[in-house]
């Protein structure tokens, strides 16, 4: 599948920059233009997710051979690739399917382990029940969900996916209709077997439980070049609550 991309810089090592489920290139333009003094940026689009095509298959593998078509198409050797949450886990998908198409992997707040996905299904099931063409303001959308999700964040988060359609009425940049339905596909990390070479570096929220005491010894076990930063007072959206302590993080480790 050919991947929507928004690209900055020119110079130095290739940066491909994977969001999380329901986030899109558009989240990471601040940082992307920051991280693009040092790399040539990558901020792509996952399939069914902002401006890339729909499509009804939706698993680590394909995602995985997706980033792979990517780098084919854009002649990218050996780049650095950063992924938070879901976009983390695609990145160690890649990382242990292609360890030597890789140079090094940044994993922002998300563990080689399985999540229970029920809190995702259940907030598209109430997204999908929203009647969108009976809405005429954003405000109007975001009253609505309040009721239901008290963290303004969150909801402003999801409602940067809206656009207006050809019909002019509110319509989903992700195609819920396949998340909703293969949201369980992303629970599990079973690729996560025997021990990834590529030096990885683990990036965790101090307010997020995504990355775990627990879960510091799978990742012992199945990394053997790996170290592990936390950014105090951030949740799992690290890179937007404290972006300055995340970019020191990433380019640090980029510079090495």
């Amino acid at each position: 599948m050919k991947l929507h991309s928004k690209i900055y810089g020119d110079k130095g090592q290739d940066l491909i920059v994977v969001h999380g489920l329901f986030g899109m290139s558009d989240n990471w333009n601040s940082l992307g233009k920051q991280f693009a003094k040092y790399c040539k940026v990558h901020l792509i689009d996952l399939r069914n997710h902002g401006r890339s095509p729909h499509s009804e298959d939706f698993n680590y593998e394909v995602m995985c051979e997706d980033v792979l078509e990517y780098m084919e198409d854009n002649n990218i050797q050996k780049p650095i690739i950063l992924g938070h949450s879901l976009g983390g886990k695609v990145a160690m998908k890649f990382a242990f399917t292609y360890p030597d198409k890789i140079e090094k992997l940044i994993v922002a707040d998300i563990s080689p382990r399985r999540y229970n996905s029920d809190f995702y299904k259940n907030l598209l099931g109430t997204l999908y029940k929203l009647p969108l063409k009976d809405f005429e303001k954003r405000k109007e959308i975001d009253s609505v969900l309040s009721s239901t999700y008290e963290d303004k964040g969150m909801r402003l988060f999801l409602l940067k996916n809206l656009y207006r359609n050809e019909n002019k009425e509110f319509a989903w940049r992700f195609n819920i209709e396949v998340l909703l339905e293969k949201i369980n596909n992303i629970q599990e990390a079973n690729f996560v077997k025997g021990i990834c070479k590529v030096p990885t570096h683990f990036i965790r929220g101090g307010n997020s439980n995504y990355i775990t005491t627990q879960d510091e010894l799978i990742i012992n076990k199945h990394f053997s070049d790996f170290s592990i930063a936390t950014i105090d007072g951030a949740g799992h959206w690290l890179h937007t609550e404290n972006p300055k302590h995340f970019y020191d993080e990433v380019i640090g480790f980029c510079l090495l």
